[in-house]
């Protein structure tokens, strides 16, 4: 019979000739062997940079960079003598909880505090959850074209994705029947972004009512970000549902927090609030208690400042979408102007994103060079969120108006220029 060797010690010879065995290399683990190669993109920008150029940047995403609302006053709330002290609470501090709930009962929302779960982000957020609900290798169903740091975050818990399509058609409807032949034996929940990131589109309640049914028929749940739920533009829609929380038919998880709601990311606050029929959202609650307390990641200033600055966010959001829709006001006077039709933004319900449609005379990623090659502005490509097909560019609407309304008519005024020919 063969006789082994284990691969930890040394063989026979090795040991007989006094030799050290051989080392045994490092290994990362597989499911971060990204490619983290410098993209075409990059070395556009990181070229300009280089040479001195002044960037527009119509992808800028961070609030805190945009000189939109005053956060000092903000911060200083994290000043509370009580914050010099620690107790451990997973689930996060029951006045913080309550602020929660009572931001949603504003909005005519009827959410339980004993249902909201802090967490020091979204992504976090996710990270729960995707525990709570899936073994490795299980799947949940995400929309696309979405957000693209769901890939991620699921590769990160060893949960597949599965996509369903939102039709560009429709309005970026979900495709209901799609969604249902994509769930599989393994599938455990169903990601909704809601409004969706690029496209800005919430649901319908007619199709919100339907993914409830086929939730509870098929075991599964609603995970609902809707991070950007307080930036409708105008009244919304009655065929449109304005959130997902508190909603009972089947187990949902709805996330939100401080990044968007009150345009403070560096504060680290977000939550989950969750909702279903009691028995199924309290032995969630139960679990995630369970996994909060593994990581307690909230840190206790913030918590304890959580009321007042949610009671704070009327000016921050009036300031924010009186940006956004300045923003998209002169996007579109330039669309009118210099477009002559052959660049379309696409409708938008919500969020702080436009969409443009645009001639394939250049792919995506040529049309991003050529704007920053030319006029020094950065896009996104719509291959970042998945988009249909070739032919989109994404814009952020955030930047200070001034240079926004500047650089806006430039933009489409080179891409009607590359359009025609030149």
């Amino acid at each position: 019979m063969e006789r082994r060797v284990s691969a930890d010690r040394p063989s026979t010879e090795e040991a007989d000739a006094g030799r050290a065995p051989a080392p045994r290399p490092l290994r990362f683990a597989a499911r971060t062997g990204w490619d983290l190669s410098e993209n075409r993109l990059a070395s556009v920008l990181v070229e300009a940079r280089r040479a001195g150029r002044s960037l527009v940047d119509f992808t800028e995403s961070n609030p805190t960079r945009c000189g939109i609302v005053e956060t000092a006053p903000l911060i200083a709330r994290l000043g509370e003598p009580r914050g010099s002290t620690y107790a451990p609470l997973p689930l996060g501090d029951p006045a913080a909880r309550a602020a929660v709930s009572r931001y949603y009962s504003e909005r005519g929302i009827d959410v339980d505090p004993a249902g909201v779960v802090l967490t020091a982000s979204t992504s976090e957020a996710y990270g729960w959850l995707l525990k709570l609900l899936a073994e490795r290798g299980d799947d949940v169903l995400v929309p696309v074209p979405s957000y693209p740091l769901l890939e991620y975050l699921a590769c990160l818990e060893d949960v597949a994705l599965t996509p369903y399509p939102l039709l560009k058609e429709e309005g970026w409807r979900i495709d209901l029947g799609a969604l249902e032949r994509a769930a599989g034996e393994r599938t455990r929940g169903v990601v909704l972004v809601h409004p969706n990131n690029p496209t800005g589109s919430f649901v319908r309640r007619d199709d919100a009512a339907a993914l409830e049914a086929c939730a509870r028929d098929r075991g599964l749940a609603l995970i609902v970000d809707e991070v950007f739920g307080d930036y409708a533009h105008g009244d919304l829609s009655p065929d449109r549902l304005p959130s997902f929380a508190g909603r009972r038919q089947a187990l949902t998880f709805v996330l939100s927090g401080l990044s968007k709601v009150m345009a403070l990311p560096q504060l680290k606050l977000g939550w989950i609030a969750v909702s279903g029929p009691p028995e199924l959202a309290a032995a969630a609650v139960e679990r995630l208690e369970i996994i909060a307390d593994t990581y307690l990641s909230v840190g206790t200033p913030v918590q304890l400042a959580l009321p007042e600055i949610l009671a704070a966010r009327a000016p921050v959001q009036r300031a924010i979408l009186s940006r956004v829709q300045a923003n998209l006001a002169a996007l579109d006077a330039a669309i009118a102007a210099r477009a002559g039709g052959a660049v379309r933004r696409l409708p938008i319900d919500g969020g702080w994103y436009a969409t443009l449609e645009v001639p394939r005379v250049h792919d995506e990623d040529g049309w991003v060079e050529l704007l920053v090659r030319d006029e020094g502005i950065i896009v996104h490509p719509g291959y970042f969120f998945d988009m249909p097909r070739d032919g989109f560019l994404v814009v952020g609407l955030l930047l200070e108006p001034e240079a926004f309304a500047e650089a806006a008519p430039r933009l489409v005024d080179r891409m009607a220029r590359a359009i025609s020919g030149e």
